[in-house]
């Protein structure tokens, strides 16, 4: 990792991190895919090449800062296939190779789902993995079913969500807002998909997105705490829609919630595709990141209260104090299962 993938306070940009996530992901589905399909098919008439696109990515934890000068290696293992979409666990270390030593940084669960090269828009069937077991497979379709349901009850719209409309009243405001409320730390980028960002079938790397998403949530989460800021972790992203090359990206974030040591931060991302002067702007993907902030000598640091004012910002804090106390029964359980695992080994 080089300079350039730094973030100001000089560890590597978590934005950095989740697009090499994706891409890994990205890279050993497609293959899968391709590979197997091309040893089931008969004849190179009945073969048809397909990339994989990103639908969903489950909570990542970033368990450990990377450091500039350190080497990222990534895993990437499907864990699971279902007839539509498959599921990639990902795992990040940072290797010091000056010192010889190894850590784990990141994980995360990718689901992914395989589309035409030659046919846009048409979703392929996928070659079954093999299974340790029927138990294994079993927990496989466990996780499937799972998070479908998530992605149903979220494809339906939170109550608590705000809409484009409730966006654009806010960046309409003039500057005379109370410091530490939402609209104060509100952040907005706009961004055109060019050619860099997409696949070969010309829609946008989910990598490419999170990397923007990441980079609005940290400005929105600084621009609250007034200090330095790093990425924590990123609850489920559900991407809705593809974005096509040529499209005009909006993303937005800001704060819905704060605890004493952590700021959560939503984000969105709209697509406006123009067509003969028309232009018609849709949800493509929404987030939950959460932020730390950080002393000049890395110590944790108390946030800032968050000010909620309207009816929506008090609901949205309401939830945002959910998600908070099931991730800490997450880090609780994970820490348990590791410990476990410790003192068998």
């Amino acid at each position: 990792m080089g300079p350039q993938d730094a973030n100001i306070s000089g560890n590597v940009h978590g934005g950095v991190i989740l697009k090499m996530i994706e891409q890994a992901g990205l890279i050993v589905s497609t293959r899968h895919c391709n590979v197997m399909r091309t040893h089931e098919s008969t004849s190179e008439d009945e073969f048809e090449q397909c990339v994989a696109g990103l639908v969903r990515v489950e909570k990542t934890d970033f368990v450990q800062p990377m450091y500039i000068g350190e080497v990222a290696q990534l895993h990437a293992e499907i864990t699971h296939t279902a007839y539509h979409s498959m599921e990639v666990q990902v795992r990040v270390w940072a290797e010091d190779v000056m010192h010889g030593t190894k850590r784990m940084t990141n994980e995360a669960t990718l689901w992914y789902v395989p589309t035409s090269v030659k046919t846009l828009g048409k979703v392929l069937p996928i070659p079954k993995i093999s299974y340790l077991s029927a138990e294994e497979e079993a927990a496989g379709w466990e996780r499937y079913n799972k998070q479908k349901e998530a992605r149903r009850r979220q494809g339906l719209g939170s109550t608590v969500s705000f809409t484009m409309a409730e966006v654009e009243h806010l960046m309409d405001q003039d500057n005379c807002i109370t410091e530490h409320s939402v609209p104060y730390a509100q952040s907005s980028l706009i961004h055109l998909a060019g050619v860099t960002d997409c696949n070969f079938a010309s829609y946008v790397n989910g990598g490419v997105t999170m990397k923007l998403m990441d980079e609005v949530a940290g400005i929105t989460a600084f621009k609250h705490c007034k200090t330095t800021v790093v990425t924590a972790s990123m609850d489920a992203v559900n991407f809705h829609q593809p974005i096509p090359r040529g499209s005009v990206m909006h993303v937005v974030g800001r704060p819905s919630f704060t605890s004493k040591h952590s700021i959560e931060i939503e984000v969105f991302v709209d697509m406006e595709t123009m067509f003969k002067g028309h232009s018609k702007k849709q949800r493509a993907v929404h987030a939950f990141f959460t932020f730390v902030s950080l002393s000049n000598n890395k110590e944790v640091l108390d946030i800032p209260h968050l000010k909620v004012q309207t009816e929506g910002e008090i609901s949205r804090f309401k939830e945002g104090a959910a998600r908070y106390e099931l991730r800490k029964q997450a880090r609780s359980k994970g820490k348990k299962q590791h410990q476990n695992a410790a003192s068998c080994s």
